[in-house]
């Protein structure tokens, strides 16, 4: 290794003090532009264009992120004025919170209108697209998305499907689980489960509530939904 560095430091040396041996390497490297000339051209073109392509999607992603924040603006605003159609459609100037979802998906903006969309879709009656909207949405905040697994058992609960809504109260419930929506959730798969006819799913449901959360709200309403759901469960067998 030693020598190969006192090699390459010899060559520098040559390259600083003579001239003429620089001017022979450099004169190879000149042939191999001349030679490669086309070759060259295309890796700095590519490269070239890489760069662009990267710039005018920052651009364009930013552009994005504004025209959606501004969109969103007003759709809330119609949101919290109880204007379901407005919010959802738009109003002919300002888009609404479906095609917002749809046109900036890529977006916070656009994520969080799938949140909104999904609740207005709720109000209005139609379940299966608030369900749609609702499982496109991702969030960090553990509650809000705790809020969105609920409102899909809502909406699979009015499409008859107790059992899936159920299973979502309970993924709600175990999201980041915590006293004061943790119980809510719960009993709302235990009478979920109950409406599917399953009260030894509903009764271990509520049991939950009694042993985990004894300080909620619901654990009165829990003990007596128990109790009733064991003895239907003792029936049915």
């Amino acid at each position: 290794m030693a020598k190969e560095t006192v090699k390459k430091h010899s060559e520098f040396e040559e390259l600083v003090e003579n001239p003429d041996a620089l001017a022979e390497r450099l004169s190879h490297t000149d042939d191999f532009v001349k030679k490669n000339k086309s070759k060259l051209l295309g890796v700095f073109a590519a490269i070239a264009a890489l760069i662009v392509a990267g710039f005018l999607y920052y651009n364009h992603r930013t552009t994005q992120a504004q025209e959606a924040q501004e969109a969103m603006f007003q759709a809330t605003y119609y949101f919290e004025a109880d204007s379901l159609n407005k919010a959802l459609n738009g109003d002919g100037q300002y888009k609404g919170f479906v095609a917002i979802a749809d046109e900036y998906s890529g977006t916070d903006a656009g994520n969080l209108a799938n949140f909104y969309a999904g609740v207005a879709l709720l109000k209005e009656g139609k379940f299966a697209e608030a369900q749609n909207h609702l499982e496109e949405f991702e969030s960090d905040d553990y509650l809000l998305q705790a809020r969105a697994y609920s409102l899909i058992g809502d909406a699979l609960s009015e499409q008859g499907k107790n059992k899936e809504a159920a299973d979502q109260y309970m993924k709600a419930a175990n999201h980041n689980a915590n006293e004061f929506f943790s119980p809510q959730y719960i009993m709302k798969a235990g009478i979920a489960y109950e409406a599917d006819n399953n009260y030894k799913a509903a009764a271990e449901a509520y049991d939950k509530i009694v042993k985990d959360y004894v300080t909620s709200a619901e654990l009165n309403d829990a003990k007596k939904y128990k109790a009733r759901a064991e003895m239907l469960a003792g029936g049915a067998n």
